[in-house]
């Protein structure tokens, strides 16, 4: 880990932010690299990696850490897929030895990866964000179909979101989350019901409207989002499984 170069472009750096790490004012850096194509991601440089145009070293992010030392309390770890960047240990590590909280989001199909880190202590992330992006059984076709020629088989996808989802739920309640995004097509009320059966009772499911706009596949920048009372009507669905839905 240590070998890796710190001033080489590695991710977006969000100096700021106060909804990416609940309850704490916090620093963000979003990774490169990611094992899913959602069509509506619109971190499409990040995701495919293909461009290292504006973006931030790690560097950059430790100095920002030590500068602001008491300012800032938490670092946020996202991406792309951070489980699949070799700096992401690395950034935990110092972020801990500077004593700030960290949050990990994750796209929810790497439990090995997620695993590894939850059993040391030094790289333990704090706070735990999955992503649920439809049913289960959906990511293969729906979400990573330039992978699904290699492992072409829903259950094994499945699989991989149920476990990673029984690790999140080790966490307290106050230390995880789920996010969804209202997607017309990928998330409707079946589906809804199918991605509650994975979540713990006492989840904390956080769910956003889609947004139409530098989509990774360009027929989704055609796509309307549901309406703010379609969008109120699947969040109050989603309550009837798990009362910590809501719409952020």
């Amino acid at each position: 880990m240590a070998d890796l170069p710190l001033n080489e472009p590695a991710g977006v750096l969000v100096k700021t932010t106060c909804v990416d790490y609940p309850g704490l004012v916090a620093g963000s850096f979003f990774l490169r690299g990611c094992n899913l194509r959602c069509p509506y991601c619109y971190n499409v440089d990040l995701v495919t990696g293909k461009s290292t145009e504006g973006l931030n070293t790690v560097q950059e992010l430790f100095d920002l850490m030590e500068k602001r030392q008491g300012i800032l309390k938490g670092i946020v770890i996202s991406g792309g897929e951070a489980l699949l960047n070799p700096y992401t240990p690395i950034i935990i590590k110092k972020a801990k030895e500077l004593n700030y909280k960290v949050k990990l989001d994750t796209n929810g199909t790497l439990p090995v990866k997620l695993q590894s880190l939850i059993d040391n202590e030094e790289l333990k992330p704090d706070f735990i964000a999955m992503d649920l992006k439809t049913s289960p059984e959906r990511y293969a076709k729906s979400l990573c179909p330039v992978f699904s020629k290699y492992v072409d088989n829903d259950q094994h996808w499945k699989k991989l979101v149920e476990d990673t989802a029984k690790l999140v739920a080790t966490y307290p309640s106050d230390c995880r989350e789920w996010r969804t995004v209202l997607v017309p097509g990928l998330v409707t009320k079946e589906d809804i019901e199918k991605m509650a059966e994975v979540l713990p009772a006492d989840a904390s499911w956080q769910f956003a409207q889609f947004m139409n706009k530098g989509c990774l596949d360009p027929a989704y920048n055609e796509i309307y989002p549901y309406t703010d009372q379609e969008a109120k009507e699947l969040v109050e669905y989603a309550k009837t499984f798990i009362k910590g839905a809501e719409l952020r």
